[in-house]
């Protein structure tokens, strides 16, 4: 159909926004949202291929969130930031229009990634009020003689994408600050509880086990009586950071309190949690922490390391066991592990 002359939408038009918008104020479910958006987005267009890439800015990459086919094939690909259709317009934040075939290299670059002919393609970058979160990418569109009215009404498509992925962004957000901590970004105290609560649980079905290791800093107040609070609190800050790194993965950091740590290590026993605590208290020990000014400290620490089900059946039980070690180093000269 032709682009209306009077400003006004058609009723099926206006119908696709309204379920967007219901989409939008009725789920926090980011992928639920956006397909509704694209399913909606038939309404407009054909197309061939259509895919959703997502700014991985750490990288300065895009990788595939949502496509219309192929999806996990294409999973583990990732588009440089300024290179093919997709990259370029990430970098320069303009819809790129691309009605023909041609040698554009841009062009050649989409259909090798997708094994596709590429006869047409648009692509628009998804821009929200916190900047360019993506490039909505459609191959082979069918425009017809409403070109103009139809890239408009995309347009606006990304735009609801924008708002869908930045309404997530908040909310992880939000929830992320109810369970970590502020000085250090490692799980607070809080979310130990909960995640010892189903490592339990998880334990119990298939009688598995997991084990903890109860760090304390030794010596911690001399720091902060000589240097400074802020000088401790960016020792904290940096001693949780290392840990984090050194950490296996899929254990799991907590900053308990003070100077107080936990390393959470699922389906772990206490013969290789006891091998790797000692391998790990190694490595801490030895570490150099350069602060402001060109300060450097080293921070010592007493662990105890506990498991369940050898040391306690309920989650007191098992912090009770790891804590009590934890103070036996301490009572016996510091620096070690148990």
């Amino acid at each position: 159909m032709p682009p209306p002359t009077d400003l006004r939408l058609p009723l099926k038009d206006l119908l696709v926004f309204h379920r967007i918008a219901r989409s939008l104020t009725s789920s926090l479910e980011l992928d639920a949202i956006l397909l509704t958006i694209f399913e909606q987005m038939q309404q407009f267009v054909h197309v061939g291929f259509w895919a959703l890439l997502l700014l991985d800015r750490e990288n300065a990459e895009l990788y595939y969130a949502a496509a219309s086919d192929n999806l996990d094939r294409l999973r583990d690909l990732r588009v440089k930031v300024g290179e093919g259709l997709a990259g370029w317009v990430a970098e320069k934040g303009h819809t790129l229009i691309l009605p023909d075939p041609s040698d554009d290299p841009r062009l050649a670059a989409a259909g090798s990634s997708h094994n596709k002919t590429i006869r047409a393609a648009i692509a628009l970058p998804v821009r929200g009020h916190k900047g360019t979160h993506g490039v909505l990418e459609i191959l082979n569109p069918a425009l017809g003689g409403d070109a103009e009215y139809t890239i408009a009404m995309l347009h606006i498509l990304a735009d609801y994408a924008a708002i869908a992925i930045e309404n997530a962004e908040d909310v992880a957000r939000a929830k992320s600050l109810t369970i970590t901590d502020d000085l250090t970004g490692l799980y607070n105290a809080r979310h130990l509880y909960k995640r010892m609560e189903q490592e339990i649980h998880a334990a119990k079905e298939n009688g598995g086990s997991f084990s903890l290791a109860f760090l304390d800093l030794d010596r911690f107040k001399a720091v902060n009586d000589k240097h400074g609070h802020l000088v401790g609190s960016e020792a904290l800050s940096r001693f949780g950071q290392r840990l984090r790194k050194l950490a296996r993965p899929g254990d799991l950091c907590f900053r308990y309190g003070g100077d107080e740590f936990v390393i959470l290590m699922p389906d772990t026993t206490n013969e290789q949690a006891s091998h790797w605590t000692h391998s790990l208290h190694k490595r801490m020990s030895a570490a150099q922490f350069e602060l402001a000014g060109g300060l450097q400290v080293s921070l010592a620490s007493s662990v105890g390391v506990a498991t369940y089900p050898t040391d306690g059946r309920t989650m007191h039980a098992i912090l009770g066991a790891a804590d009590q070690r934890m103070y036996q180093v301490k009572a016996t000269g510091r620096g070690r592990v148990i």
